[in-house]
């Protein structure tokens, strides 16, 4: 993984009035994350049917330029078949653990290709607002709903109690990178599609709803006809 000194990223930390700024981080998407190993080898195989390699470990850690991760809401898409997808973000910052969403958008042409390739060659759209966390152990996402809009159709709905836990991603993540002690940015996962199907759209809108009435929220729209 290459480290990212010129990239530079700012959130508001909800109910807090502060805001904090990662300056040197680094950066990773986590892939084949779900907790059912089962249903997560079967979907490999689905994969490879179509020609998409196997990962070597599961889960897999795909680092990515941090630059890529923009809360802008505006990005340029590219003329292949890309999609995003609702993820918690996990964050690390002078030690302290915050939660935010994001989305894993990937260039699906690429994808059948190269895994690694497909997630550099698009932006990664991030919430601007986060959530401190006082402790990883104690995150659980299982009671919270996750959904996704593409163009005003619902994409994706369901519990996120189907992935590794917080702690767990984040432990994996510290035990097979050579992160250390840096500051990072790491999508932790998703949940399937509706109906099954990548849908190259506009404008995506993502929702985390906490059981409390808590929501982290982010839309972002990508353009065509520019480079990315």
């Amino acid at each position: 993984m290459d480290e990212n000194e010129s990239a530079s990223l700012t959130f508001e930390v909800a109910g807090s009035g502060k805001t904090i700024t990662l300056t040197d981080f680094r950066s990773i998407v986590a892939g084949y994350t779900g907790r059912d190993m089962k249903a997560v080898q079967h979907h490999i195989d689905e994969l490879a049917a179509i020609g998409i390699a196997p990962p070597p470990e599961v889960p897999m850690f795909y680092p990515v330029t941090a630059d890529l991760f923009d809360s802008s809401g505006e990005h340029a898409a590219s003329a292949n078949l890309t999609s995003g997808e609702i993820e918690p973000l996990y964050i690390r910052h002078d030690g302290k653990f915050y939660l935010g969403i994001g989305s894993d958008h990937t260039d699906r042409d690429l994808e059948a290709e190269d895994i690694g390739a497909s997630k550099q060659a698009c932006p990664k759209p991030v919430s601007g607002q986060v959530i401190e966390v006082e402790s990883l152990d104690e995150l659980s996402l299982d009671g919270c709903t996750a959904r996704s809009w593409v163009d005003g159709k619902l994409y994706q709905e369901g519990s996120l109690d189907g992935i590794r836990t917080p702690a767990n991603v984040v432990e994996l993540l510290l035990e097979r990178t050579d992160v250390g002690d840096q500051d990072f940015l790491c999508l932790g996962g998703t949940l399937p599609l509706i109906d099954g199907k990548f849908t190259d759209g506009e404008v995506w809108r993502l929702e985390l709803a906490f059981p409390d009435g808590t929501t982290l929220e982010h839309t972002y729209k990508m353009t065509k006809g520019g480079a990315l």
